[in-house]
């Protein structure tokens, strides 16, 4: 029987061998490294050194880094009424782009009746024209945008949106978990106030997320209160082995990107060129410039349940979009939110690549994609 296939990289990882060793390491590690002898300032030294490399990556300053127990922890973390910069007032409103991750939508600490849903184009962009009206019309906003978008791999504008929301007084979030690792990005570059990050996504453990803040702002709240982790930011004691094994995917992956990046591109395009050519297939966001690794497709009369679980039994894992929905294959609210008609975002699948994934992979989908699409798609 043939290995399987792993096409699902946008939902996990497999572990790098760099975060597999740093993790043994550490799991050996008897201190607690908020104990000031010998054994507890050895765990908070590779605590120190993860969150160097973290911050290096994204420029960053350490201090300014704070672990979390996952992405979704650390966007709760960031949506934090209050936040301010060194000049203006305390946000008191969230704008979301509707193509966000759930943690996101979910609005942080937000009230509901204070959390605005910026529009998107049918290319799967943030509309910034309407995130302009948005601004206009209320206090000062925290806004929340995603750098690329997990299900479509699209780039969204956060540069472009972050001299907007500057303009207006308020601080911008963005969502850069799935851009890490694939695409350079720079918290200076494109000017955001505060960035979240997930090392399952890069080669690290799950469980392990991270909040970097950018120099000067004030007001962050925690959301898990006790010790004075964290620099008060996150009580709790610092899972030592998973902030070990972040920072060494981190590490590795930036070494990495270039070669992998281009890779996957190659291999991205040679994968949507064969699935354009079966059924009518349809590629979403093709027009944007995307994420090198993620291809998101539907065809006429396809659903994504019966697709996903085809793949599977043909030993192909992909998926119909985010993997945080308890197991459960629904449609995509990211091509409902492009403007895509109910039945069109039932029949969103998604394959994404990774550093593994090589052409014998490709082959084996499209040979999956072409066998599927004569069964799933009669009529």
């Amino acid at each position: 029987m043939p290995s399987r296939v792993y096409l699902d990289w946008n939902a996990t990882t497999p572990l790098r061998p760099e975060a597999r060793a740093a993790m043994v390491a550490a799991f050996d590690l008897i201190g607690n490294p908020s104990s000031v002898h010998a054994e507890g300032r050895e765990a908070r030294r590779v605590v120190e050194a993860a969150r160097a490399e973290l911050a290096l990556a994204v420029g960053a300053l350490p201090r300014n880094v704070v672990f979390t127990s996952a992405g979704t922890e650390a966007n709760a973390l960031a949506l934090s009424p209050g936040l301010r910069g060194p000049s203006g007032g305390p946000v008191e409103r969230l704008l979301v782009s509707a193509i966000e991750h759930a943690s996101v939508l979910a609005g942080g600490r937000f009230p509901g009746p204070s959390i605005g849903m910026i529009q998107v184009t049918r290319s799967g962009l943030v509309d910034l024209e309407h995130l302009k009206a948005l601004l206009k019309d209320g206090p000062p906003a925290l806004v929340s945008l995603m750098a690329a978008n997990n299900e479509t791999g699209a780039l969204q504008p956060v540069a472009e949106a972050a001299r907007i929301v500057h303009e207006a007084g308020g601080l911008l979030h963005v969502d850069a978990i799935q851009a890490l690792g694939k695409i350079p990005f720079d918290i200076r570059d494109v000017g955001a106030d505060l960035a979240t990050f997930s090392a399952h996504k890069i080669g690290g453990p799950k469980g392990i997320g991270a909040l970097v803040v950018a120099e000067g702002i004030l007001g962050l709240e925690p959301v898990l209160r006790g010790g004075g982790q964290e620099l008060n930011r996150r009580a709790g004691t610092e899972n030592v082995a998973g902030i070990a094994g972040f920072g060494a995917a981190v590490k590795a992956t930036l070494a990495a990107l270039r070669e992998d990046a281009a890779q996957a591109t190659t291999l991205r395009n040679r994968l949507e060129n064969g699935i354009r050519g079966i059924a009518g297939a349809t590629i979403f966001s093709d027009e944007v410039e995307r994420l090198p690794n993620t291809v998101l497709f539907t065809a006429p009369g396809l659903k994504a349940e019966t697709a996903v679980i085809g793949f599977d039994l043909e030993g192909i894992a992909v998926s119909s979009g985010s993997a945080c929905s308890s197991g459960k294959v629904q449609p995509s609210h990211v091509v409902s939110a492009m403007g895509y008609d109910p039945v069109v975002s039932q029949g969103a699948v998604r394959l994404s690549l990774g550093w593994s994934t090589g052409p014998d992979d490709i082959n084996r989908a499209l040979e999956a994609w072409r066998k599927l699409s004569n069964s799933l798609l009669k009529h």
